[in-house]
């Protein structure tokens, strides 16, 4: 990853992500192999991740998630929030989680970097401010009012990603444009109609269809309580990983069983 330095921040970008990645080690991370500072460049050196980003798969057309892939790859997205949320004596917020912030190595196990504003909260200080936002569609409503940073707006923004992965829908498509947003679409669609606003790469027939059904019902209410408007109203990433696990091993028993 080579940084532009006539974007304007590229040094402060460049510092944090170096502050963060020197901090972080987990198997859900970008690993960086090294640095390379001079006046001329900034660049860090990734570990390579073959099978690209979670964006990529999504909306290219050669490219197809079954359920348990989604499940599997929104569970690993989880547990690295939970690392930089809990694993270390200062919280790390991420603050541009998004799709294509999600790599994916060879095994398909996801890896979540790009810390170009990732903030560090000191300890005691469960929120701070920013003036650098994250990216439309993805920004928890107190960024945009109050440039408030906390772990509730990582939260919110995963919340969205998981909406989006289930249905195949970026935030900002054109169908957002107006009054309606993504999060609206999908509450609307609860219970009765949820199988219409998923992605339909998804959708099966016969006797697995209600189970399949009853497990993305669970998804995207999950999804809906992470990305509620008041940041203390949102789940806490510990309970999103437990209640992902339970739905992954749910799919691999159905799938064992059929």
């Amino acid at each position: 990853k080579i940084l532009n330095l006539q974007l304007e921040g590229a040094f402060k970008s460049f510092d944090a992500e170096c502050k963060v990645l020197r901090s972080v080690r987990h198997r859900n991370l970008v690993k960086v192999i090294s640095t390379c500072t001079n006046p001329d460049l900034r660049a860090l050196i990734l570990q390579y991740m073959s099978n690209g980003s979670l964006e990529k798969w999504l909306y290219s057309h050669n490219y197809c998630l079954n359920l348990l892939q989604r499940v599997s790859i929104m569970t690993d997205v989880a547990l690295a929030l939970e690392y930089l949320h809990y694993g270390q004596s200062e919280p790390v917020v991420h603050c541009d989680l998004k799709p294509s912030n999600v790599l994916l190595d060879e095994e398909m196990v996801a890896h979540v970097g790009d810390f170009g504003i990732a903030k560090i909260l000191a300890e005691n200080n469960t929120t701070t401010q920013t003036e650098t936002l994250g990216t439309i569609g993805y920004i928890a409503p107190e960024y945009g009012t109050e440039g408030r940073v906390s772990t509730e707006g990582d939260i919110y923004s995963y919340g969205i990603m998981l909406l989006e992965t289930f249905t195949r829908k970026k935030p900002t498509d054109e169908m957002f444009a107006g009054e309606l947003s993504l999060r609206q679409w999908v509450a609307a669609s609860l219970p009765n109609k949820i199988m219409e606003v998923v992605d339909g790469g998804l959708l099966t027939s016969g006797g697995e269809m209600i189970a399949t059904q009853n497990l993305i019902l669970t998804i995207m209410e999950l999804g809906l309580e992470c990305s509620r408007e008041l940041p203390e109203e949102r789940s806490d990433i510990k309970e999103v990983v437990v209640k992902l696990n339970k739905i992954k091993l749910q799919l691999l028993q159905n799938q064992a069983a059929g």
